[in-house]
């Protein structure tokens, strides 16, 4: 955390199973166990507020169709390789 954002202390109890895999997913990903559930938290946040967004928007708009998600699908799936690519 950088000095002016001072990281805020949270306890936790989480099962058995989950703490062994956290432990393993941190060590596997070369980072601290607090950083690990930090960007954990951060992805469930932004997949709950993308939720929410589409749930907003077919509510004014009416459900996707097949065709709109897949088409979604895609876009996802090729920002994702290009993403993967840049970092290598």
């Amino acid at each position: 955390m950088p000095r002016g954002n001072p990281a805020v202390k949270l306890a936790i109890s989480v099962d058995a199973d989950i703490h062994a895999k956290v432990l393993d997913a941190a060590q596997a990903e070369g980072t601290s166990v607090s950083a690990w559930m930090t960007a954990a938290a951060r992805r469930a946040l932004l997949l709950r507020d993308g939720l929410a967004a589409v749930a907003e928007w077919e509510a004014e708009h009416g459900a996707l169709s097949r065709a709109e998600i897949e088409a979604a699908r895609t876009r996802i799936a090729r920002t994702a390789s290009r993403r993967k690519r840049a970092r290598r």
